[in-house]
């Protein structure tokens, strides 16, 4: 089975995270964070990754902290669960409506971590969280996954909506991306024979 857990221990966050890539979507989250333990339950439920989360931070200062380690220690938790990438699918892509709300996620599980974010919000807050950290934790999720990730806005403007969606989109993408390849289950996804 495909898992792995993850302790990150600083002088700002402590956080454990526990990822099983073959599960069937359930999780067990708490970052102190409300609309982020929302969204991570979210990247849970429609990857089918179960995920249990626990992380303490210094919310006394903001989120900032908290969010970029939660993605710190999920993406750790991710790569090591992926172990050699032998038999995955490799790619991930999804174009996910939310209502109004448009946004397309494409990946490549290639060990080499990027980010583009085309995304943008009106509002600095979406319940207590800063909307700028979305792309904290998205781009600490994506370099330490080890992957190249495209995350765009379409359409939208119901701020909630529009960062759901980058969420399930990004699940639905490493839900597919993970996948065991039936025809090429042994062997690495690359001409390079490594990922």
């Amino acid at each position: 089975m495909r898992q792995a857990s993850i302790e990150r221990n600083t002088n700002e966050t402590q956080i454990t995270a526990t990822i099983n890539l073959d599960g069937s979507g359930k999780y067990d989250v708490e970052t102190g964070v409300g609309f982020l333990d929302h969204m991570i339950e979210q990247l849970s439920r429609h990857s089918l990754m179960d995920i249990t989360l626990r992380a303490k931070g210094d919310l006394h200062i903001d989120f900032h902290h908290t969010a970029e380690d939660v993605g710190i220690a999920l993406g750790q938790a991710f790569k090591q669960a992926l172990g050699d990438r032998k038999g995955i699918r490799r790619y991930g892509s999804c174009l996910l409506p939310m209502d109004e709300a448009l946004s397309r996620v494409a990946l490549d599980l290639s060990n080499r971590p990027y980010l583009v974010w085309n995304v943008s919000f009106d509002r600095d807050k979406i319940g207590d969280m800063d909307t700028e950290l979305f792309r904290e934790w998205f781009q600490a999720f994506a370099f330490n996954a080890g992957m190249t990730l495209h995350v765009d806005q379409l359409h939208g403007f119901n701020n909630h909506h529009i960062i759901e969606a980058c969420f399930k989109a990004l699940a639905r993408s490493i839900r597919e991306a993970i996948e065991i390849d039936p025809r090429k289950a042994d062997e690495v996804p690359s001409t390079k024979g490594v990922l």
